[in-house]
């Protein structure tokens, strides 16, 4: 009973682990793309 609940808890952290890691990814990338405009803009002036 015990391996049961302890592999339920592994799973369940390996996912949110992976989810929050894509989350991150996502964020810096967007905020990556978002800084690179404004250096654009400011060099176009």
């Amino acid at each position: 009973m015990d391996e049961v609940s302890s592999f339920d808890m592994g799973v369940a952290g390996s996912l949110t682990m992976i989810f929050l890691s894509l989350a991150m990814l996502v964020l810096m990338i967007s905020f990556y793309r978002r800084y690179k405009r404004l250096l654009d803009r400011k060099d176009q002036e």
